[in-house]
């Protein structure tokens, strides 16, 4: 938004720290601290919230921070239900974090209603949702888990950061909160680290969120905010553009003699289709293949890459690559033979001859 104090069309980036009282000790211009407010995190706070539709949004240093502090404002001894394929990262906090801390956690395909039903015959405070989730990008019925979850006093929060607000609406389908790791396609270009969550409605819950985040700190620089802030103005063009040319290389890969099975959500094979069909407006840009011949045989057309990055993470103009279970460790419960791509904004020829010759092209 237009700067209102010279209305400059770029909003200035605000370095302060702290924000001048008046004679009366009042803070007229709203602005008190910078770990409380600053001017740069809440137009981004405002932006992702009316994005989502929402009524509130709360802005962290990351992802993972935002769904830490998801936890935190519950109780010891409180229990929450969590999509068995999530992110890798939510699975350690938990396990390593918040099970010791005394939360209980039950991993539980939410894929599959009758295994969230027979999950809700003990009281849950949170079912945790990712869909698309990461790396088997698996869509879960966000109507049916509301509904579900909703009878049986449980709020739902959706991670809703591969769709983003542009291909899904988790508030339409009753979701309560609404996760983002902004470092992804809400930034969009590898250069920013964060995460927010959106509130649906105000609530007790809500507020103990908004209380950890101004106490404990883990907010976004005022760079990071004012990047993310920029960013989403192109958010639209990006997302519909990569996953556009997501899911033409997603059809080119299902045919090639080189792959076992490909995981993109808009393929009438996906285990999910029909759902993806009523909740997803348009396809996502990121997807996974299984390669033929086992982890060596993934690790090779990885390494062979050269127009898509072998990088962690996603959401970027640049096309990544990445051999999950080898990035998870020891533990990891994704295939071996599983490949991410992130699809970034290169031409739709040059990423397709890559993967092709990558696939086909000895070792080097």
């Amino acid at each position: 938004m237009p700067d209102k104090a010279y209305g400059a069309l770029a909003p200035p980036l605000y370095l302060s720290t702290t924000f001048e009282r008046s004679a009366d000790g009042s803070y007229p211009l709203g602005f008190e601290y910078a770990r409380d407010d600053n001017p740069n995190r809440h137009d981004f706070e405002h932006a992702i919230s009316e994005m989502e539709a929402g009524v509130d949004a709360a802005a962290f240093a990351s992802g993972s921070a935002a769904i830490m502090t998801l936890f935190q404002a519950l109780r010891p001894g409180d229990r929450v239900i969590v999509s068995h394929d999530c992110y890798y990262g939510v699975r350690q906090m938990l396990e390593r974090v918040f099970v010791p801390w005394g939360l209980r956690v039950d991993l539980v395909d939410t894929t599959q209603l009758s295994a969230l039903e027979r999950a809700l015959e003990n009281p849950a405070k949170i079912i945790f949702v990712e869909t698309p989730s990461n790396p088997l990008i698996r869509i879960s019925d966000l109507t049916q888990i509301t509904q579900l979850a909703h009878s049986h006093g449980a709020l739902v929060v959706c991670d809703n950061t591969i769709a983003t607000p542009e291909l899904q609406r988790p508030f339409e389908h009753g979701v309560d909160v609404v996760v983002h790791s902004t470092t992804k396609y809400c930034s969009g270009h590898h250069d920013a680290m964060g995460g927010v969550l959106v509130a649906r409605e105000h609530s007790a819950y809500w507020e103990s969120i908004r209380f950890l985040q101004r106490l404990c700190g883990c907010v976004p620089s005022p760079f990071a905010a004012w990047l993310t802030s920029r960013d989403l103005t192109t958010l639209s063009l990006r997302v519909r553009a990569q996953g556009d040319t997501a899911f033409r290389l997603a059809q080119f890969l299902e045919a090639h003699p080189g792959i076992e099975r490909v995981h993109h959500p808009s393929l009438p094979a996906h285990p999910d289709y029909e759902v993806a069909r009523r909740q997803l407006r348009g396809p996502v840009a990121l997807f996974s293949i299984q390669v033929r011949g086992g982890r060596e045989e993934a690790m090779r057309v990885a390494a062979n890459a050269r127009v898509f990055k072998r990088a962690t993470s996603f959401g970027g103009v640049e096309s990544l690559i990445e051999h999950r279970a080898s990035i998870e460790g020891p533990r990891s419960t994704t295939p071996p033979n599983l490949l991410r791509i992130a699809v970034g904004l290169e031409p739709f020829d040059a990423l397709k001859a890559d993967l092709d010759r990558s696939l086909v092209a000895p070792a080097e």
